[in-house]
């Protein structure tokens, strides 16, 4: 019989292109492929938040010295533990309680493979038949892309450019109902560039107590505040609602390419053991991949020994990087945003042209 009569019984999932389709590189792969191939003006990678490939940005020697150590010690060759190394676990622990009002303890922590598996991980546990989540408007692509891979109902509720970019509650609570699992919060922001107040975030927590469903605090960028308004972590609001942290080394310290984050619980109420959620955490981590042991090896080192001058100075060189784009922007008739950025690495702009039109110009 040719192979041009067999009836092969696999198909590729329609659901992978339909997912990919939402993701940050999937839109840059789109504006690069629609460049002119024959400009060969160098192009800033404006969507990106990848600072690691830029002089001014590079990691602290102390990160770079606790990678050779572990490397060298030859302790960390071995396979990880699926939750995490433990010393990893509680270098974090430590590393986290200093912002918060209670400490922290190992067991609340799971190390992943960077902030990117701790989302995969939260989405997956969390999706069930005709279940759905609040997705911030505007947001960060791959909570879509994992939520309609997961099979999980997206609602997106709108951010308010003209109140720095704070959460509308009141759709917020027109939007959920008795299958609204979770809602994600991204703080400090991307793509706003926002950095929302200790007032706002205990509002939003009283706001999802009241409607019944948890928060996945999405905080790659924590502590890269450089505005008038300090970073609050939060998890200093477990005791209202059950809050999931997502957090990585890959931002403050420049080094996405390590691939090392954690998921933090914050519920000291017991909701989520009750409810067999971080039950649920264990089992789906134990079948996916694990982080790098030398990464954990070196997390110690790297999160108690890193000077607080190497973070000021990125502090600094972002706030500058902020100042720059605003005094160029506003020579740019066509473009406005509401308020300038106050933390992460990026920022929003509105245009009065066509989308099409100004990738073209």
């Amino acid at each position: 019989m040719g192979e041009e009569s067999t009836m092969w019984n696999f198909e590729g999932d329609k659901h992978l292109n339909k997912a990919s389709a939402c993701t940050i590189r999937s839109f840059l792969t789109t504006v690069k492929e629609n460049l002119n191939q024959n400009d060969d003006r160098p192009v800033i990678p404006l969507g990106h938040g990848d600072p690691s490939g830029f002089p001014s940005f590079r990691t602290a020697q102390v990160a770079e010295d606790a990678v050779v150590d572990a490397v060298r010690s030859a302790k960390f060759n071995s396979y990880s533990s699926s939750l995490g190394i433990i010393n990893a676990r509680r270098a974090i622990a430590e590393y986290l309680s200093h912002d918060h009002p209670y400490d922290i303890s190992p067991e609340d922590v799971f190390v992943t493979v960077g902030a990117r598996q701790a989302i995969d991980v939260l989405i997956t546990v969390l999706a069930r038949p005709g279940a759905n989540i609040l997705l911030p408007r505007p947001g960060y692509p791959l909570y879509e892309a994992r939520a309609v891979f997961s099979h999980l109902e997206i609602r997106h509720f709108d951010l308010l450019p003209e109140k720095a970019w704070e959460v509308d509650l009141n759709g917020l609570e027109t939007l959920a109902d008795d299958r609204t699992v979770a809602m994600v919060l991204v703080n400090p922001g991307n793509p706003c560039g926002n950095v929302y107040t200790h007032e706002h975030l205990q509002k939003i927590a009283e706001t999802a107590k009241k409607l019944g469903f948890l928060i996945i605090s999405d905080e790659a960028y924590g502590y890269l505040a450089f505005g008038s308004t300090p970073f609050v972590p939060m998890a200093r609001f477990g005791s209202i609602v059950p809050v999931f942290t997502i957090g990585s080394l890959s931002k403050r310290w420049m080094v996405p390419g390590w691939r090392i984050g954690w998921v933090l619980t914050s519920d000291p109420n017991g909701i989520l053991q009750k409810h067999k959620i971080t039950e649920c955490i264990k089992s789906y981590i134990d079948i996916s991949a694990d982080p790098s042991t030398i990464i954990q090896g070196a997390l110690p080192q790297i999160l108690k020994k890193t000077p607080e001058s190497f973070h000021s100075k990125t502090l600094n060189l972002l706030r500058e990087a902020a100042d720059m784009c605003h005094a160029r922007l506003k020579k740019i008739p066509c473009i406005t945003y509401p308020s300038r950025p106050q933390g992460s690495m990026f920022f929003m702009v509105r245009s009065s042209i066509e989308t099409q039109e100004f990738l073209r110009a």
